[in-house]
């Protein structure tokens, strides 16, 4: 979760790209960086499973983001399923 948090915020759409599950990502992986908005923070709230047994994890954070004068918040509750032996971001529920 912090390795996607920062590609997102340093514009680094390759690690995106390599830790997104292919059935759900996205065909256009440019982050936001590249359109003006600028990462300010990640607070990881909650994690269910995701240990090094276990097949399957989620993370609940909240990342502060801003564009232009404006502040926002991403509040999302991630799911991670591991693929040849790696995590990969499956979706997610954004409130």
């Amino acid at each position: 979760m912090r390795s996607r948090y920062a590609a997102y915020a340093l514009g680094h759409s390759d690690h995106l790209f390599r830790t997104w599950h292919p059935h759900t990502r996205p065909e256009d992986l440019r982050t936001q960086a590249e359109g003006g908005l600028s990462w300010l923070g990640l607070e990881i709230l909650d994690t269910v499973s995701g240990g090094p047994a276990d097949e399957t994890g989620e993370v609940e954070f909240r990342a502060r983001y801003r564009v232009g004068a404006v502040e926002g918040v991403l509040h999302e509750r991630s799911r991670f399923v591991r693929r040849a032996g790696r995590w990969v971001y499956l979706d997610g529920d954004v409130d």
